[in-house]
């Protein structure tokens, strides 16, 4: 017996599904009739069955996977023309599967979209798995994030996800600890804070009275520069999804290359590549 698919089922590759023109109404019996012992492709295990303007989503088992062809020994119809949906969606990847589920029409059980290059694919009751992106904010938008949607827009391997931004803002930590004057890692988090703010990688030449919002490789370099504890706020987003759950990737300055797992945490280092980003996805949902 084929089974029920999962939620987020697709031909994977999409080579696996097959869409034809059939004379035949879409009825069970009707395509049951039509497919018994048809020849079918041998990577084909999906047929998207159009009539009518109409579709049709079959699973199919065959005699063998060997030869070129092999007739149809078992089928199923797992969506039916009022459980289909057809999607033109010329910009859809349709061998990604977080374009796929964009792509999916509300309430239908079953999205075949025709999509890029005219390929196509489907998607079975699209649940995509949201993954946390806990990031400091300034520069907006976050490196981090922007860099996962890039990893999720052309990985063919990964689930539907949907990135959720979990910001750790540095004007609310500011603002939560009044100073006269704060210290930020870098330029790049340069911000407006309400005070004077001064930037360690610049390196000032005299100790200000400074609150630094900063991580502990901050805290590292303070006191190489001025042989002193600074006074400190922790931004460090990987301490912060300590006490959150589910699928999270963050980033770490005390990383400096490949990825760190613990749990349901994938850690990056702070200037990650694209692989290093990528690759934390796939430890985390596959």
């Amino acid at each position: 017996m084929i089974p029920d698919p999962s939620p987020n089922t697709r031909a994977h590759p999409y080579r696996g599904l097959s869409v034809q023109e059939v004379d035949v109404p879409l009825t069970e019996r009707a395509i049951l009739a039509f497919l018994d012992g048809r020849e079918v492709y041998r990577r084909t295990d999906f047929l998207a069955l159009r009539h009518g303007g109409r579709t049709a989503l079959v699973a199919v088992r065959k005699a063998s996977e060997e030869p070129l062809f092999a007739p149809v020994v078992q089928a199923r119809v797992l969506a039916g023309p009022d459980e289909t949906a057809w999607v033109a969606a010329p910009g859809t990847d349709v061998g990604n599967a977080t374009a796929l589920a964009a792509a999916a029409v509300p309430g239908a059980r079953c999205t075949v979209v025709l999509g890029r290059f005219a390929h196509v694919n489907f998607i079975w009751e699209p649940a995509p798995v949201p993954v946390r992106v806990t990031e400091v904010v300034p520069p907006e938008p976050p490196k981090l994030l922007e860099q996962a949607r890039q990893a999720v827009e052309f990985d063919e391997d990964l689930p539907p996800v949907e990135l959720v931004l979990d910001a750790v803002r540095v004007p609310e930590l500011a603002a939560a600890h009044p100073a006269p004057a704060y210290l930020l890692p870098c330029r790049g988090s340069g911000t407006e804070l309400g005070a004077p703010v001064a930037f360690l990688d610049t390196r000032p030449a005299e100790r200000g009275d400074w609150l630094m919002i900063g991580c502990e490789r901050s805290a590292q370099l303070y006191r190489h520069f001025y042989g002193a504890e600074p006074a400190r706020v922790d931004l460090c987003p990987r301490a912060r999804v300590r006490a959150v759950g589910g699928p999270t990737l963050t980033k770490c300055c005390l990383i400096e290359r490949g990825i760190e797992v613990d749990g349901d945490t994938a850690v990056v280092p702070w200037g990650a590549n694209l692989d290093e980003v990528r690759g934390g996805l796939r430890r985390l949902l596959l």
